[in-house]
């Protein structure tokens, strides 16, 4: 009888030990995931930090006064917009009309490079 009590005092202290073990991994991971929020919140505020400081750096106001004042730039007016009938004419053509589309050409090549492969693949499928 004294052996099934020793066995179950012993069983008891493992059981124990095993909960506290357990308990304390718990307690480190909760602490773990607080900290990686805390970290996550902290990443959040920067990045929210710097798409305002960014938003004020692209302020179309800011941007035209710093043209003005380094560059000597100034903003476009509709005054100067001209009409379309009064731009010059297009230039001449230097292709021939007699010689091919070089690129057309290259993409003739390359179309019927291409049908071969995809008809070989059906032929394939049938053989076996």
């Amino acid at each position: 009888m004294r052996i099934v009590h020793l066995f179950v005092i012993c069983a008891l202290v493992f059981a124990a030990a095993y909960v506290y073990r357990i308990k304390m991994e718990s307690t480190v991971r909760t602490e773990t995931m607080l900290k990686l929020r805390a970290d996550i919140r902290e990443q959040r505020d920067a990045i929210a930090t710097l798409h305002a400081e960014w938003a004020k750096l692209q302020n179309p106001a800011r941007l035209q006064d710093l043209a003005g004042r380094y560059l000597g730039m100034r903003s476009i007016e509709a005054t100067q917009y001209d009409q379309l009938k009064n731009l010059p004419e297009r230039p001449p053509s230097f292709a021939r009309a007699a010689t091919p589309d070089p690129i057309g050409s290259m993409l003739d090549m390359i179309g019927k490079d291409a049908a071969p492969a995809r008809d070989a693949a059906p032929a394939v499928e049938e053989a076996q």
